[in-house]
């Protein structure tokens, strides 16, 4: 098959475009540094032209209330580019649980980005992840200073990129699922919990502190962000992080 994956030099993309060709399709990436334009629409019914797939993993700039909008406007475009290409199955990459917190910004703009491809002209799937163990360290610095890190004790399950990739390759090689797939890492932490395990592998001498209003988990109730019966992926945090 032919796939044309938005956003395929990215984190994730980039790993996904790997997999498809190794698997014998052909896969290509698009980007702003290729010359597409997910606002504008600049490029996009170049790049989806002859396509049997679109894999859309573009993201918003910003996890703010600007997020609704790029969302809106990306996919009106690529799905209009995609439905006169005549593409047959459109995949994005959503989170796990991303309809239970409306309380984030960024968490209603991606739910508004999974209804404008359930309400649209084409075929789709939508694979959900949990979040990605690359992103750890990213969390951990919004509530830092140089002796301490404030994290809520929200239940997580994170999940490797590699392991995220493999999953969007193997969705976007199949038929289209008309719904989602949730995938998510083999064991559920507490955010907290999984600071100090970061900070003791890095050697870092800094405290976690229990705070249930430090940063973004901090909104999300319960266990909303796991789902033990997802399909599980093989890599352990432990493992990832040596």
């Amino acid at each position: 098959m032919k796939l044309a994956v938005i956003g395929g030099t990215g984190l994730i993309g980039s790993q996904v475009v790997k997999n498809l060709n190794a698997a014998g399709h052909e896969a290509v990436p698009h980007s702003h540094s290729t010359g597409i334009d997910v606002i504008s629409g600049q490029g996009l019914d170049e790049a989806v032209a002859g396509a049997d797939v679109v894999v859309n993993l573009t993201n918003s700039p910003t996890f703010d209330d600007a997020s609704p909008a790029f969302f809106q406007t990306s996919m009106d475009n690529l799905l209009a580019a995609a439905r006169k290409g005549g593409v047959g199955h459109f995949v994005i990459l959503s989170i796990v649980g991303v309809d239970q917190v409306p309380e984030l910004d960024y968490y209603r703009a991606k739910t508004l980005q999974e209804d404008i491809l359930a309400a649209g002209p084409i075929p789709y799937s939508i694979v959900r992840a949990t979040q990605f163990m690359e992103f750890i360290d990213a969390v951990m610095s919004w509530t830092a200073d140089n002796d301490t890190v404030r994290l809520p004790a929200t239940p997580i399950q994170p999940i490797a990129a590699k392991d995220v990739a493999d999953a969007v390759a193997k969705v976007a090689a199949g038929a289209p699922l008309g719904g989602i797939h949730n995938v998510a890492g083999p064991e559920v932490f507490l955010l907290d919990e999984l600071g100090r395990i970061t900070l003791s592998h890095k050697g870092d001498s800094r405290t976690v502190v229990t705070d249930p209003t430090a940063g973004m988990f901090a909104a999300v109730k319960s266990d909303v962000l796991t789902d033990t019966d997802a399909h599980l992926a093989p890599t352990h945090y432990a493992d990832w992080l040596s």
